[in-house]
């Protein structure tokens, strides 16, 4: 009997023990090494595996079947895999979209074989080569005409609207004494920098002539800069306005049409020395809400950054001057604002800041029954939070003070240790 109870004693321990196993998720390489750390791992030995601690889905549109059987194939030899259309193997149709799946150290060999492959598969070792390092470089600067703001924490800027009939505060800035006052309380409140705007971009806004454009910004960024030690932005899409701009103190350049409204902006702002926010939108603001419709939402934001992007390098704008603003709002539906929030992290491929403007936009009333953007503060709040445990660096809003609390807690607690 003695023996028994023994035996089922060191059965119930051995039932009973637990190695407290879970899931991880691991998306930054920052992140994968901290872990190694943890652990203990030899410091040759997290060298050597922190890229296969990093899986990455990386997905390559229209490719050529021949092309895409020969990815498969040396996915599969790597250990990993590829996914494509029906009909690939059999060639039946002419172009597959093709998902690789994979650690970095497979895509990293996979870079390494493909040079010596047809069917246009060199150039795109380049092109995966180019996207891995844009992917895992950090931005740490956005470079003004005369400042750097760093990036070792979220940017929070305000907005100063100078206009009668912006959709939340339009009228709110009537004269120069009441810009500036609201002004000092953004800069008291933590704003990093302000944002000047002379014609609304709200859904439907009619256009304002250059001329009454010019009368509205230029005495109060040329005040503001007189009166406080803050950087200023200028949000327009005329090149007219912000040479002007530039001229009376501002150093970044706002333009919401990602240099395809004035042929003349790339110059315009190459020669002024100032940093450049570009936008993806789709048409005008008069016009921008009648074609919502994409094929795949982020996927045509990100094209569309890139042209932008590249418009300004070839301008002479250097990259480090650069940061990208997907457009919430602008061209898209309901749906297309929640997926490119939700997909925000994919904008890392461009390798520039990320700017976000959600503040008291009318998705979050509908998501939220808000008619009225008064309401709208608490959606407003939690669509930055999450922007930034997605990657985002700037954020461009009304509410200063919530905002700034926002996103630096969730700094904090998502972001901090990948700049270390």
């Amino acid at each position: 009997m003695l023996r028994q109870r023994r035996r089922r004693t060191v059965s119930l321990t051995i039932r009973l023990m637990s190695f407290n196993p879970r899931l991880l998720q691991l998306t930054r390489s920052a992140h994968v090494r901290q872990l190694f750390k943890r652990l203990g791992v030899d410091p040759v030995g997290i060298e050597l595996m922190a890229n296969k601690a990093l899986h990455l889905n990386t997905l390559l549109e229209r490719v050529p079947c021949a092309a895409a059987n020969i990815l498969k194939q040396e996915m599969i030899a790597l250990g990993g895999d590829a996914a494509v259309a029906r009909g690939t193997v059999s060639c039946t149709i002419s172009y597959t979209d093709v998902l690789l799946m994979g650690t970095r150290k497979q895509l990293d060999q996979l870079i390494l074989r493909l040079p010596r492959q047809p069917f246009g598969l060199k150039g795109l070792a380049q092109e995966l080569s180019q996207l891995l390092n844009a992917a895992s470089s950090v931005p740490r600067v956005l470079v003004g005409r005369s400042c750097r703001l760093e990036l070792s924490r979220p940017q929070v800027m305000g907005i100063i609207n100078v206009t009668p009939d912006s959709f939340y505060d339009g009228g709110v800035c009537c004269d120069l004494d009441t810009a500036l006052k609201q002004a000092e309380a953004q800069i008291n409140a933590g704003a990093d920098l302000l944002d000047v705007g002379g014609e609304s971009t709200r859904p439907g806004a009619a256009p304002v002539a250059g001329e009454r454009e010019l009368q509205r910004v230029v005495p109060l960024i040329t005040a503001l800069n007189r009166e406080f030690d803050v950087p200023l932005s200028i949000d327009t899409s005329k090149a007219l306005v912000a040479t002007a701009a530039v001229e009376g103190g501002a150093d970044f350049i706002n333009d919401i049409s990602g240099l395809s409204f004035d042929p003349q902006m790339a110059q315009a702002v190459a020669f002024s020395g100032a940093g450049l926010f570009v936008m993806h939108t789709r048409g005008r603001p008069d016009e921008m809400q009648l074609d919502t419709d994409y094929h795949d939402v982020v996927a045509d934001v990100i094209a569309g950054l890139r042209s932008s992007v590249n418009t300004a390098l070839s301008a002479g704008i250097p990259v480090e001057k650069i940061a990208v603003d997907p457009g919430i709002g602008f061209g898209k539906s309901l749906d297309g604002n929640l997926e490119i929030l939700r997909r925000l992290s994919e904008l890392s491929c461009l390798a520039c800041p990320v700017l976000i403007g959600t503040s008291r936009k009318s998705f979050i009333g509908h998501v939220l029954k808000q008619h009225s953007p008064s309401e709208r503060l608490y959606g407003s709040v939690a669509s930055v939070a999450l922007a930034v445990a997605s990657g985002a660096h700037l954020f461009r809003v009304h509410d200063v003070a919530a905002t700034r609390d926002a996103v630096d807690m969730a700094w904090a607690i998502c972001q901090s240790e990948s700049m270390a």
